[in-house]
C-alpha cells in the first residue's frame, strides 16, 4: 500500500506539471482526488489492513493528497500568470500609432444649399421670415389671387386637412403674413418645407422652396432680372448664361421663368436640358395689384416682385444629381460626398 501511495504521488506530480491549461489541471484534479479518483480507490483497500497498519498508511494518505493538492494549486498560479502574460501581448498597444479618427458628419445637402442661397439673398438685403407648414386656406389660397374656384388650385395637387386647412403648397403663404405684419418697404426671403401630391424622380410630396419678394415704391422688373442675375451667377458662376421667359402665376402680373444655361453640357444642348441649352430654374413676376389688395397695400403707391424655388431643384443642377429621391434616402455613401 505504501509503495502503491508513492507511485501515486510520482505520477500524479507528473500528470500535474504536464497541464498545459486549467481546464486539463482540473480533469488531472479529478483523476486524482476525485470522489471516484486513484487516491479514494487505494484509500478503500485500507480495510483489509492490520490495526499496526492502518495509522501508518492513514498518515501516509494524508501527506500525498496534501502534497498533490499543493502542486496542483501551484501549477494553477503559473498556468494563470502565463495566460495573463500571452493575454498581455495579445492585447500590446503601440502607442505611437496614430488613433482611430471618428467620422464627424455634416449638414445635410439641402441644408447646405439653403444656407448658401439664404447667405447671398441676405448679402442683397433680404431677411428671412418662417411661416407654419400647416396652413390656411385664405393664406395659401385665396391671398394669393386663387379663391376656391381658381383653376390654378388644380397646379398645386394639394393634400387637404379640412375644407380650409391645408399642408402648406409653397412657401408663398409666408409673404402674405408679412406683409399683414408690416408696411413697406419688405424685403424677405421664405425657406422651408412644403407638401404636394407628385412623386417620382424631379418631384417628391415632400420638398423644400425658398419663396423671396420685394415690396417699396417704384420697384420695376428691372429690378427683379437685377435681383435674380446676380444670385444666378454668385450661385453657379459669373460665366453662367440667364434668361427670363413669359410664364403664368395667379399672384404675379407679369410672370416669367428664369432658366440658366446649362451646367453639364454649357449650353451646347444635352439629354439634360432636352437639346435646349438651358434649364429651369425659378418662376417671378411682378405681384399681382389682387395679392396686394388681400394685404391692405396700395398698389398705387407701392410695387414690388415676388420669385420662387425648389431647393431641390437647385442642389440637382448644383452638384449634378439625377435623382431627387436620392436627398431622402438616407443613403450614407450618397450624404458623405456632400461632406
Amino acid at each position: 500500500m505504501k509503495q502503491r501511495l508513492e507511485q501515486l504521488l510520482e505520477s500524479g506530480r507528473q500528470s500535474v506539471m504536464q497541464a498545459q491549461s486549467d481546464a486539463v489541471l482540473q480533469e488531472v484534479r479529478v483523476q486524482l482526488l476525485g470522489r471516484k479518483g486513484e487516491l479514494t480507490a487505494l484509500m478503500k483497500g485500507m480495510g483489509a489492513l492490520s490495526a499496526e497498519e492502518r495509522p501508518v498508511i492513514g498518515a501516509l494518505v494524508n501527506t500525498v493528497k496534501d502534497s498533490l493538492e499543493s502542486l496542483i494549486a501551484e501549477r494553477s498560479a503559473v498556468l494563470r500568470e502565463e495566460e495573463i502574460a500571452r493575454r498581455i501581448e495579445g492585447e500590446r498597444i503601440d502607442v505611437t500609432l496614430p488613433g482611430r479618427r471618428r467620422q464627424l458628419g455634416s449638414l445635410h445637402p439641402i441644408t447646405q444649399v439653403t444656407q448658401d442661397v439664404s447667405a447671398i439673398f441676405a448679402s442683397l438685403g433680404f431677411g428671412v421670415a418662417e411661416g407654419p407648414e400647416i396652413e390656411k386656406d385664405f393664406y395659401n389660397f385665396e391671398a394669393l389671387n386663387m379663391p376656391k374656384d381658381h383653376p390654378a388650385r388644380d397646379m398645386q395637387d394639394t393634400f387637404y386637412i379640412s375644407e380650409d386647412v391645408v399642408l402648406r403648397t409653397h412657401t408663398s403663404p409666408v409673404q402674405i403674413r408679412t406683409m399683414l405684419k408690416h408696411q413697406p418697404p419688405v424685403r424677405v426671403i421664405a425657406p422651408g418645407t412644403v407638401y404636394r401630391r407628385d412623386s417620382d424622380i424631379t418631384h417628391s410630396p415632400m420638398f423644400h422652396q425658398i419663396e423671396g419678394f420685394l415690396v417699396d415704391h417704384n420697384v420695376t422688373f428691372g429690378d427683379l432680372k437685377g435681383i435674380l442675375t446676380a444670385f444666378v451667377t454668385r450661385y453657379f458662376g459669373a460665366e453662367i448664361g440667364v434668361r427670363f421667359r413669359p410664364s403664368f402665376f395667379p399672384f404675379t402680373e407679369p410672370s416669367a421663368e428664369v432658366d440658366m444655361q446649362c451646367v453639364i453640357c454649357s449650353g451646347k444642348g444635352c439629354r439634360v436640358c432636352k437639346d435646349s441649352g438651358w434649364l429651369e430654374i425659378l418662376g417671378s413676376g411682378m405681384i399681382d395689384p389682387e395679392v396686394f389688395k388681400s394685404v391692405g397695400y396700395d398698389s398705387d403707391i407701392y410695387s414690388g416682385f415676388a420669385f420662387g424655388m425648389g431647393v431641390e431643384r437647385i442642389a440637382m443642377l448644383k452638384y449634378g444629381v439625377s435623382d431627387l429621391r436620392l436627398f431622402f434616402g438616407n443613403d450614407v455613401r450618397f450624404l458623405q460626398q456632400f461632406a
